[in-house]
């Protein structure tokens, strides 16, 4: 088997890798339709503690003024990231604490509470929000799932580019800044309110209840599971991919590769790759292989299953 065979056999396998449903597919495409219920609903908890603390009739006072005087009374802006705060712990001295962390409600907003760090957890998020989107567009929207743990390289850098591009993400780095285009504006735009204040961010913290500040607290939580959920479907397509090439490699016939993505219940398009009649063997029994591969995947198995795949796969070595 040829070069080309194994690449239009390996390209072919993959891409049912990525579309198949598993467990892993299932709960990175959940939590991202919960984070939308979250995103939704917490917003609204944060109209209110933003509105309680910047009135509705003190913005309009305040655009009054700014008409009225100019620069000198530019105080009101609109902003989609916030310090909340709480004063309702208590430290081992009895004294009230201080709870305060800032929340970016846009598509690039910190997963950590902190203004101007975790960017890479940001666009991790964004490229895994639409990923169809990015996919669509040719872009890698899987990249920094799949250089998880690697420094900065070129690869890495020219698809994180390519796909901060496409979503119109803003070179501020200012995350108040309402500079961004395409997709990043679609999604930031439902999420601004008026605030009173000169700094970005209006850095003062706004006031709230502790009860308000876990809310917030549980839709950044829901915000991550996204990033986390994705992260462990990609491991699981890359643990596969890398088994297949190493099998494919092993392959001496293209013949034993059609074998391998049948016992991967994958249909070949007979146009597209030339059968032979070979029944050479490898190291990589195609069945075998197979099993391995599909063992890759949907981790929460009960240890019934478990075994019963162990117990299939020795007995199929032995054959």
């Amino acid at each position: 088997m040829n070069t080309e065979y194994r690449n239009k056999l390996f390209n072919r396998i993959k891409d049912v890798f990525e579309k198949e449903e598993t467990q892993e597919q299932q709960a990175f495409l959940q939590a991202r339709e919960v984070f939308n219920t979250y995103q939704r609903d917490t917003f609204n908890v944060a109209r209110q503690v933003v509105e309680r603390s910047y009135p509705k009739d003190d913005v309009a006072t305040l655009r009054k003024f700014k008409k009225k005087y100019g620069d000198p009374c530019d105080v009101v802006a609109k902003d989609k990231c916030f310090y909340f705060a709480h004063n309702e712990d208590v430290d081992e001295d009895g004294d009230q604490t201080e709870t305060k962390s800032h929340f970016d409600f846009g598509l690039y907003g910190n997963l950590n509470g902190n203004e101007y760090g975790g960017s890479r957890d940001s666009e991790h998020f964004a490229h895994a929000y639409y990923r169809e989107e990015l996919k669509a567009n040719g872009c890698n929207p899987d990249i920094l799932a799949q250089q998880n743990g690697k420094d900065d390289n070129p690869h890495k850098t020219k698809h994180v580019e390519a796909n901060n591009k496409f979503l119109g993400k803003s070179t501020s780095q200012y995350s108040s800044d309402d500079s961004a285009i395409g997709l990043t504006k679609t999604f930031n735009t439902p999420f601004y309110l008026d605030v009173i204040g000169t700094s970005h961010c209006r850095s003062r913290a706004i006031a709230c209840t502790k009860d308000e500040y876990n809310i917030f607290l549980m839709w950044r939580s829901a915000k991550a599971k996204v990033v986390s959920t994705h992260q462990t479907w990609i491991d699981s397509i890359t643990k596969q991919t890398d088994q297949l090439k190493i099998g494919l490699k092993a392959y001496r016939y293209l013949s034993e590769g059609i074998e391998l993505a049948k016992e991967l219940g994958i249909e070949l398009d007979e146009a597209e790759l030339v059968r032979t009649n070979s029944t050479g063997l490898t190291i990589y029994n195609p069945s075998n292989l197979a099993s391995m591969i599909k063992g890759m995947k949907n981790k929460t198995q009960t240890r019934e299953d478990k075994i019963k795949a162990r117990l299939q796969y020795e007995k199929q070595s032995v054959n």
